[in-house]
């Protein structure tokens, strides 16, 4: 009985891994006597051949994948290396930012962040839309068109220079800030530096060709830090910030127009492409000045109400909350995108299956780094940074929450801006705008650092339904993937301020009372 038993087992799971091995691989089946498998010592090696022949098939057919030039392989390409790239910007920036706290007081940190904010706000608003006009341009390719358009990119980086020269008085009035009258007129040398970046860049976007550009951007990267950190060793104040950004952005320039393919750019004046470039770019001006208020306001905001170290303060917790956004908005603007441009007819179940799929992929990445940030955020300020940066701990906590509203609503762009619906985006990002402004400026006059939390959360709230009704047109809307964004973000967060509950106190008292008023 025993060995019939043993006898039917055997034949059917035979018969099993015959089939599946033919269908996964296409190698013929076996069909040995049944008693004498039964009973042979290598039935066991017969099973560990089939699995290991599986498993190779498995194995050479993502490879073969990966190599391949269809779409499928190049965003799967892309995808990888953009999340590399963003790894090693932030295992970089984190490294150098653990070195650097030690080395500089907050208050350095405080005045650099105001720096950025001018020097972002001057880029957002004169933001044409070069890039993406390259990717999305039927011209994108041709010599005059990229030409013509690294002439206007030029030509922008010399006019924010001079902005920021000029802007440099105002602002250290504003902000009470006496070093920024030095500070804004080098620091804006970048824009200039920046102006003189090759096309080939986003050409190579445009294909989904991200290697070469991720290797140079994260070698610029690394350099500039080991200069910063020298210069800091040397100097302890925020000057060494400051050139360390100038000397990064000139390698990495140097970089990518010497190793990026394709031939190198040359001054052009082609009148159809500055007039392609400014009717497309008209609106992503707009919508960039819309979209400096909404991600940069906050500091902008808060640095007229809070002093310059919990200024600092804020800024270290922040820029590690954002880490997750930034990795959406680096992977959506490189890969999502081009598939959004490619697979525009969204009516298609195929196409939006496959534009879906490659979203909801991105949010799931996003959402586990965004609630590992709001459970352990305390502790992970606590064992990375000195006593004085401890506030950072549940700004990093409370920011997880506008974070998760943000990604929740991310990702829609490239539904109507690959069908050239530039005036839809600016329209969402200025009603946002306005919204979180107000916001803030309530907020951080009454809360200090937690109104400004709680405004950037609200301001993402308010523009949802808007949102909702332009990507229900192009039938982008997935309110499935967005609603369990919000309710696992939600509660993480509420693990997280439950476990950090002893500190949340003395947070209260410092952004109340403590370091915050001005």
């Amino acid at each position: 009985m025993r060995l019939k038993l043993i006898y039917h087992y055997q034949h059917v799971n035979a018969a099993t891994f015959s089939r599946s091995r033919q269908m996964s691989c296409g190698l013929p089946g076996r069909s040995p006597h049944p008693l004498s498998r039964a009973l042979s010592f290598s039935d066991s090696m017969f099973y560990g051949c089939g699995i290991h022949s599986i498993l190779r098939c498995r194995l050479s057919a993502i490879s073969n994948i990966l190599k391949g030039d269809g779409t499928k392989a190049r965003a799967l390409r892309s995808a990888g290396f953009v999340i590399i790239g963003f790894g090693g910007q932030n295992v970089l920036r984190l490294a150098s930012n653990l070195i650097l706290t030690r080395l500089l007081f907050p208050e350095a940190f405080g005045v650099m962040a105001l720096v950025q904010v001018v020097l972002i706000g001057l880029a957002m608003f004169s933001d044409l839309g070069i890039n993406v006009s390259i990717m999305q341009h039927k011209r994108g390719e041709e010599r005059d068109f990229l030409n013509t358009a690294w002439t206007l990119q030029i030509l922008r980086g010399v006019v924010l220079w001079l902005v920021c020269c000029a802007l440099a008085w105002p602002a250290a009035y504003v902000y009470n800030e006496p070093q920024l009258l030095q500070l804004l007129p080098v620091a804006g040398l970048t824009a200039v530096v920046s102006g003189f970046n090759t096309t080939k860049i986003w050409v190579a976007n445009r294909h989904l060709q991200l290697g070469t550009q991720t290797l140079t951007m994260l070698g610029a990267q690394a350099m500039g830090i080991l200069f910063t950190v020298v210069l800091a060793w040397f100097w302890r104040d925020v000057w060494s910030l400051v050139f360390g950004g100038i000397f990064a952005a000139f390698l990495q320039n140097i970089l990518q127009h010497r190793m990026l393919p394709g031939p190198g750019n040359r001054f052009c004046w082609d009148r159809e492409a500055v007039g392609s470039l400014i009717r497309f770019g008209k609106y992503i001006f707009l919508s960039s000045i819309a979209g400096f208020l909404s991600n940069q306001g906050d500091r902008a905001v808060l640095g007229g109400y809070i002093s310059m170290g919990a200024l600092g303060i804020y800024s270290v917790g922040y820029m590690m909350a954002m880490l997750p956004l930034q990795l959406v908005q680096a992977a959506g603007g490189k890969v999502l995108f081009p598939l959004y441009h490619k697979y525009k007819d969204l009516s298609d179940p195929e196409n939006l299956a496959k534009v879906r799929r490659a979203r909801r992929m991105l949010l799931a990445g996003a959402m586990a780094i965004t609630c590992l940030m709001a459970i352990f955020g305390v502790p992970l300020i606590h064992l990375l940074y000195d006593a004085r940066y401890d506030m950072a701990g549940p700004v990093l906590v409370l920011m997880s929450v506008a974070i998760t509203m943000q990604l929740a609503a991310s990702l829609y762009d490239g539904s109507y801006l690959a069908h050239g619906n530039s005036r839809a985006h600016f329209l969402i990002n200025a009603w946002r705008a306005g919204i979180q402004t107000l916001f803030l400026f309530i907020g951080a006059s009454q809360y200090g650092v937690l109104g400004a939390i709680v405004a950037q959360a609200l301001g993402v709230l308010a523009v949802y339904p808007m949102q909702t009704i332009v990507t229900r047109r192009y039938r982008a809307w997935d309110p499935l993937a967005d609603g369990l964004v919000v309710l696992s973000g939600l509660a993480a967060a509420a693990l997280g301020i439950w476990l950090s509950q002893g500190y949340m106190p003395g947070f209260w008292q410092w952004t109340m009372a403590g370091d915050s008023p001005r």
